[in-house]
């Protein structure tokens, strides 16, 4: 489903799904926004595995690189907390994307809906 927020055409990935994470899932991803006009997508973290968090397999990074190279803003919504108290590379990495404008982790939707409005 793709739905304006403030003037940003977003896409939104269903919460039912397979797991994703390939580097191809991401390319699938990449080309669905912009068959859609979409220059964000949202994915919720019920669609991602564990192994999705542990920053040593690289599919965070991956995933978040392809999206970051075509110019498309990716969001990861819902609760991370359990996998940053695991891991004190996870909570710096979230914190870092966080403060950019390419790849976010946010709560939930007020907060996407925030994060969009224009300043000022």
């Amino acid at each position: 489903m793709v739905e304006q927020i403030h003037g940003v055409p977003v896409l939104h990935c269903a919460p039912e799904g397979h797991r994703l994470g390939a580097e191809r899932e991401a390319t699938d991803l990449i080309g669905e926004a912009w068959s859609r006009q979409a220059n964000t997508v949202v994915i919720p973290v019920t669609r991602l595995s564990e192994e999705f968090f542990r920053l040593e397999t690289r599919l965070l990074g991956d995933f978040a690189q392809k999206f970051v190279n075509y110019g498309i803003r990716l969001v990861f919504l819902g609760d991370v907390s359990a996998h940053a108290a695991r891991s004190s590379a996870l909570t710096s990495y979230l914190r870092e994307t966080n403060r950019g404008k390419h790849v976010w982790f946010l709560a939930d939707r007020a907060e996407l809906t925030a994060r969009l409005a224009p300043a000022g």
